[in-house]
């Protein structure tokens, strides 16, 4: 920190050794990370810094997190934000939320909701509820309505959880958890776990014993695009994302990605990964990639096309796919993927990346 003016040099000092542990605390170095990977995809990424009245128990405490740039707001004309008089940052918030922190708008909210299909790909209870049979796996919403009964009992019936954020991408902020963490403490595990902004645990999904084969310590998942386009609706790629000794197998979280062959389901690229480096076996298993032959693909591919039929307003979306010993399984949806990972420099040495396979279905 450095002083505005001579008398504040003692001050800024101070804060030289405080900001370091505020940072750390709030794990900022994985927001900066973010912040850093949506600014390459999208040319923009903003965080804010707020005062968290939850954190320690109550205690409250900084809180610095990744802002949704199509959510603030400020004067028209003003080119310069710091000109203009006022600054607004929204969010879609439930009325329950605002009445538990605003006790005197009880019996004041409307009752309307807002129809947003966005967001039905931001917020992941919204999209497990929408495609339930293809999510097909247990899961708990840690909502306020959330009963200690209801909680105890989800976790009486699985062993191994995955907890995430409502919302969020990259896998960040995405946990492992077993029994023998939470066993006999049940209700302190809910509680760290809403001290993290964990919005939704579930049930963890077992890979096929193929797909371990590349890397067993990740679920490895096919994202598949989906685009209901002007002149053809199908597939526009895929690829495998492989895990890399992590619990993720994202390439932020170090995992690598490979392109498949749409007709036959096999690798047809080496590995890659953010860094740019290349891998025609797996570094920890020592697997062949290229060839790879996925189990089930012509079944989440099909899968993948019958839920973008479900949702004709978003006429394009990735699909994150596990494929399991009894078939494909979702992950997730992402309305607003990287066309980063898709046409990684390794996998077109042509260097024109996937922009005719997108001419094909639209007019660009």
């Amino acid at each position: 920190m450095l002083p505005r003016e001579p008398g504040d040099r003692q001050e800024a000092e101070t804060l030289s050794r405080i900001l370091p542990v505020l940072l750390k605390n709030d794990r900022f170095r994985r927001t900066y990370s973010k912040a850093w990977w949506d600014k390459l995809k999208s040319g923009c990424a903003v965080y804010g810094v707020f005062w968290d009245n939850e954190k320690l128990h109550g205690l409250g405490d900084v809180s610095i997190r990744s802002m949704d740039v199509l959510n603030l707001f400020w004067e028209p004309g003003v080119t310069d934000i710091q000109e203009s008089e006022h600054f607004f940052c929204t969010e879609l918030v439930p009325n329950n939320h605002l009445v538990r922190r605003w006790p005197e708008l009880e019996g004041k909210l409307g009752r309307g909701g807002a129809q947003v299909s966005r967001y039905l790909f931001d917020d992941k209870a919204t999209f497990n509820r929408l495609f339930k049979d293809e999510v097909n796996r247990d899961w708990i919403e840690l909502s306020d309505e959330l009963s200690l009964e209801d909680w105890k009992a989800f976790l009486d019936r699985n062993d191994d959880l995955i907890c995430k954020p409502l919302e969020g991408s990259s896998g960040v902020g995405i946990e492992r958890h077993t029994k023998e963490e939470w066993r006999g403490r049940e209700e302190a595990f809910l509680q760290e776990l809403r001290e993290k902004k964990i919005g939704i645990v579930e049930e963890r999904v077992i890979q096929h014993p193929k797909m371990a084969e590349m890397c067993p310590t990740s679920v490895n998942t096919i994202r598949i695009a989906t685009l209901l386009g002007d002149k053809k609706q199908g597939i526009v790629y895929a690829f495998l994302r492989i895990g890399n000794g992590k619990v993720m197998d994202n390439v932020d979280q170090g995992g690598m990605a490979a392109r498949i062959d749409l007709e036959s389901g096999t690798l047809l690229t080496v590995g890659a990964d953010k860094q740019g480096n290349t891998y025609t076996e797996h570094p920890m298993t020592h697997t062949p990639i290229i060839g790879f032959q996925i189990p089930y693909f012509k079944e989440a591919c099909d899968m993948c096309l019958k839920a973008a039929q479900k949702v004709p307003q978003m006429r394009f979306v990735a699909w994150d796919v596990a494929i399991t010993e009894k078939g494909p399984v979702f992950i997730e949806g992402n309305s607003f993927p990287s066309h980063a990972i898709p046409q990684f420099a390794a996998h077109f040495p042509d260097g024109i990346g996937i922009l005719p396979r997108f001419e094909e279905f639209i007019d660009l």
